[in-house]
């Protein structure tokens, strides 16, 4: 088994690559630039030594098309995109990295020569507004209304793994996460709460530019649900919603001044609520990929800001 992580220096992306090399796995990172910067922060370099790191662009079809033929790639797990804000400024440059590049993913395993799995990350973003559904959580039989180019290439990402599946059967799995929390989460438009705890561990005044609800799903389970879902024998197209710990950003900073009391004089709130529905049902997930970790919020903000301020205490918290 090998592992291709594209996208592997982003957040999830190095929560995953943790993963990975912690269950001994072969792994092979593909990203812009070579420096695994958000990794540093949470391994240790003995963990780090059986790394491969090759750099490229996801649209690139040549380049993509040859690193999983010739590497050897049993496994992708695709995470390389822009995201929400870069999608509506460019929406032809943001269709080229998330659209074209998954396709390149997904022809690069039709052409391998092998059996090769995709994982690749969709989004939340598919959704449309909460008014637009019922008051219940949506499940993945509810329609999508995606309000964003980057939702809508998104949702074309998910439409073509099921024709890569009915005409070339070839496996994947397309997760929707909503908005992930936790230390190297530091881009994006839902980047705000992680943005906001490393603001309090540096003592530094953040105002969170948005309100209204989120569901939190914590990093690392996130990357255990890209991992397990690459390592499971499910077969087919399949897409399955992320669900975590639906909060109003109001309790969200009643939660941190618990955590850290004083918390409120630094951090705050004001912003419009995300046009995105966020009450998912993630039953399906559970059910056919079972044992994917779901860590309460008080948890995982601990986890968030006590990794911070390690980071902090040892001078690696700019």
């Amino acid at each position: 088994m090998r592992v291709l992580v594209t996208g592997a220096q982003g957040c999830i992306g190095a929560w995953v690559v943790r993963s990975l090399l912690r269950r001994g796995l072969d792994v092979l990172i593909f990203d812009l630039v070579p420096e695994p910067a958000r990794l540093l922060l949470i391994t240790e370099p003995h963990e780090r030594t059986r790394l491969r790191i090759t750099t490229g662009a996801i649209e690139e079809t040549d380049r993509v098309k040859a690193l999983i033929r010739d590497e050897g790639i049993t496994h992708v797990i695709h995470l390389a995109a822009v995201l929400m804000p870069f999608c509506q400024q460019h929406p032809v440059k943001g269709a080229l990295i998330n659209v074209v590049g998954t396709l390149n993913v997904f022809e690069g395993a039709r052409e391998a020569g092998r059996p090769v799995r995709v994982v690749y990350a969709s989004s939340s973003a598919v959704w449309g507004p909460e008014d637009a559904y019922e008051p219940r959580p949506l499940s993945e039989s509810d329609a999508t209304k995606p309000t964003t180019h980057y939702g809508v290439f998104k949702q074309a990402n998910e439409g073509n793994a099921r024709v890569f599946f009915s005409v070339d059967g070839i496996s994947s799995v397309g997760l929707r996460p909503w908005t992930v929390y936790g230390v190297g989460r530091d881009a994006g438009l839902t980047a705000a709460p992680t943005i906001a705890m490393r603001h309090l561990v540096l003592g530094k005044p953040y105002q969170i530019p948005l309100g209204g609800f989120m569901d939190l799903q914590y990093v690392e389970d996130v990357a255990e649900a890209f991992v397990m879902s690459a390592l499971s024998p499910l077969e087919g197209a399949h897409v399955f919603n992320l669900a975590g710990e639906v909060v109003h950003m109001d309790a969200f900073l009643e939660a941190l001044e618990v955590l850290r009391p004083g918390a409120r004089r630094l951090i705050s709130a004001s912003g419009p609520q995300v046009p995105v529905a966020y009450k998912m049902d993630d039953s399906a997930l559970q059910r056919l990929i079972p044992g994917i970790p779901k860590t309460p919020l008080a948890e995982g903000m601990r986890k968030t800001v006590e990794l911070y301020e390690k980071l902090r205490a040892e001078g690696r918290l700019e």
